[in-house]
Parts: C-alpha cells; sequence; structure tokens
C-alpha cells in the first residue's frame, strides 16, 4: 500500500494543476488515473478520494503545453 504522504486529495491536486476542485476527476479520467482510495473528511464526514501525487506529477509533465495544437502531425 503506498504511503500515505504520497497521496493527495482532490483539493491537493487541483492546487498542484490549478485548476477548479471540481474539474479533477474529469482531468484524472483523461489521463487515466484512478483514485488509489477514499477516506472521510475529519470535520464534514464528507468522502475525499485520494490519488497517487507520482501519478499526478508523471502525466502533467508528459502533458502538452497549454494551446499546443494536437490535432496536427
Amino acid at each position: 500500500m503506498p504511503n500515505t504522504s504520497e497521496l493527495w486529495t482532490r483539493d491537493e491536486v487541483a492546487d498542484y494543476l490549478g485548476i477548479a476542485p471540481g474539474s479533477v476527476r474529469r482531468q484524472m479520467s483523461r489521463w487515466g488515473i484512478e483514485r488509489t482510495d477514499t477516506i472521510r473528511h475529519p470535520h464534514s464526514g464528507r468522502a475525499l478520494a485520494r490519488y497517487s501525487a507520482a501519478a499526478v506529477k508523471a502525466a502533467r509533465a508528459a502533458a502538452p503545453g497549454q494551446g499546443a495544437r494536437t490535432d496536427r502531425a
């Protein structure tokens, strides 16, 4: 099982990528990254998906830059 320090919540992923928290699930799906586990928020009790920080960093590094024309060869 991965070390918990290597797992990021949706909000941490959003901060790292500079996107809205509501967009994280869609972006992870595009990149083929599945949630590692789900925990409960300690105060609100809501479910929090967690993702591998290493997988998120690797996918971002491999992604083309903003405005890249990926439709051309």
